[in-house]
């Protein structure tokens, strides 16, 4: 099987290591200092056409598919995970609404999502509602008379929740029917009733803003459903499976920005009189990092390759989210045991990486989870 690029694809992603090493590094540190969003980094990817892709060029996208978003992610988390975070996720918004809105709802939302600069979010977690997306308890219930769903219940822990423009919110419109009775509605900041509640503290992922999100009597027009009613969690796991490839693609952009500040310092560091690139110690942790990253790379492809070619991902979008995700951990661990005292100052990029990479095994699903959903895959349930 060739998993090399296409000629576009290596253009691509030379394009995209370039936007990351002059517009992403450059601010990198500020980002997560200052906990900012970085709004004209986002302007600037949805200028180049980075926030459309999987979008087809008719609704204002750039094409392209779950490879291309694998290169941009991947690329970005090498200098900026805060940055490749913002952009994955934002990618959920507009890729379900061009494979499940109507033709109205693709006029209305894709060209602000994809080349207009608006900002879209994913809302499925609630404070008793992580792992178990069965226990949800916000509703959306239809009043006929008005032909609106009127939405009640908080969300929480959203990326990119206080900045987003536009939302697909999951509510219970049948709370009778528990998950059966989940939909997917679209809901537009701004809308009477929807407020932004507490912006969380983080350990790492400074610039990409994660909040909470308050619903009291938020009216939203029933054109809003996104797909059926009651399709809302099929919808939701549909959309975390592809999810999850782009946490792949963060975590091994952060191994490969690791790496290469380690390659950098062991050629520079200078001890007992020679660069301790030559110590068998240090060559073996360079080599371990080396391996383990290009093995969690290519389970990352793979299954951005099924979910392209159409085939069954699920168990692949698990297996390459936990074990990047993994990796991440594994290699900024060893970054910083080479880097010595330099690594854990904050003057150095090392430091912001290696807390960065933890939020890698929990978002999108946990590692806890993630085995869960392959042991079903592979032994049934």
């Amino acid at each position: 099987m060739d998993f090399s690029l296409t000629r576009e694809q290596e253009m691509f992603q030379k394009m995209c290591r370039q936007f990351a090493e002059n517009e992403l590094e450059p601010v990198a540190a500020e980002v997560d200092r200052t906990h900012s969003f970085p709004e004209e980094n986002f302007k600037k990817m949805a200028a180049v056409g980075l926030t459309g892709i999987g979008v087809p060029e008719a609704y204002g996208g750039s094409g392209g598919g779950p490879v291309e978003k694998v290169i941009a992610v991947s690329e970005f988390a090498r200098h900026c995970l805060a940055s490749a975070a913002i952009l994955s996720i934002h990618l959920i918004c507009p890729q379900t609404i061009y494979h499940l809105g109507t033709e109205a709802q693709k006029e209305k939302y894709l060209r602000k999502l994809t080349e207009g600069g608006c900002l879209g979010a994913f809302a499925l977690t609630e404070p008793n509602a992580g792992s178990d997306a069965g226990s949800a308890s916000t509703t959306a219930i239809l009043d006929k008379e008005t032909n609106e769903y009127v939405l009640n219940g908080t969300k929480c822990f959203i990326s990119g929740g206080s900045r987003a423009e536009v939302f697909i919110i999951f509510a219970l419109t049948n709370p009778a029917k528990g998950l059966k009775g989940m939909s997917a509605i679209l809901v537009e900041k701004g809308t009477p009733g929807f407020s932004i509640g507490k912006i969380e503290e983080k350990m790492g992922l400074g610039g990409s803003e994660t909040a909470e999100l308050i619903f009291e009597d938020c009216r939203v027009p029933a054109e809003n459903l996104l797909g059926a009613e009651g399709k809302g969690f099929n919808i939701a796991m549909a959309a975390l499976d592809g999810a999850r490839i782009g946490v792949g693609a963060q975590a091994i952009g952060i191994a490969e920005g690791a790496i290469d500040l380690s390659v950098k310092y062991v050629h520079e560091r200078v001890q007992f009189g020679k660069p301790i690139a030559v110590l068998q110690g240090i060559q073996w942790y360079i080599a371990d990092m080396a391996t383990k990253t290009e093995a969690a790379k290519w389970l990352v492809y793979y299954a951005a390759y099924l979910e392209e070619a159409g085939k069954p991902f699920s168990k692949e979008a698990a297996m390459c989210k936990l074990n990047a995700s993994e990796n991440a951990r594994f290699v900024t661990n060893l970054a910083m045991q080479i880097h010595g005292g330099y690594g854990y100052m904050k003057d150095y990029p090392l430091e912001r990486m290696y807390r960065d990479a933890k939020i890698t095994e929990i978002y999108e699903g946990t590692s806890e989870i993630h085995k869960v959903v392959i042991s079903r895959a592979v032994i049934g349930k």
